[in-house]
């Protein structure tokens, strides 16, 4: 389930017979939950509603779903290959990288 970027994943608690979901994709707490797939819609988009007023209350930047940058550190040796690879192929080091997790997600 998603909403306005906000990733949520969803359990069922059969001894209470609900639904429970979280926002995945942020370091913050986002929980939600229902007894149906309409509420369980309902309730995500009420909860980051909640989330996003409660961080404009305190004058706070809500944390935003995964920017599209991270670092990874890798060996001096294992840089210049991927460096010498990426040169190799016309591409920038870091639009070579993103083509290589983009088809190793998609298997």
């Amino acid at each position: 389930m998603e909403y306005k970027g906000y990733i949520g994943t969803v359990e069922f608690d059969d001894d209470a017979g609900a639904f429970y979901g979280e926002v995945i994709n942020t370091r913050d707490v986002i929980t939600f939950q229902g007894t149906s797939v309409t509420e369980l819609r309902t309730a995500l988009r009420e909860s980051v509603e909640d989330y996003l007023a409660f961080c404009a209350e305190r004058n706070e930047e809500p944390e935003k779903p995964f920017s599209g940058v991270f670092t990874v550190r890798i060996s001096p040796t294992l840089h210049r290959t991927a460096a010498l690879k990426a040169k190799q192929t016309h591409r920038s080091l870091n639009r070579w990288v993103s083509e290589l997790i983009e088809d190793a997600v998609a298997k």
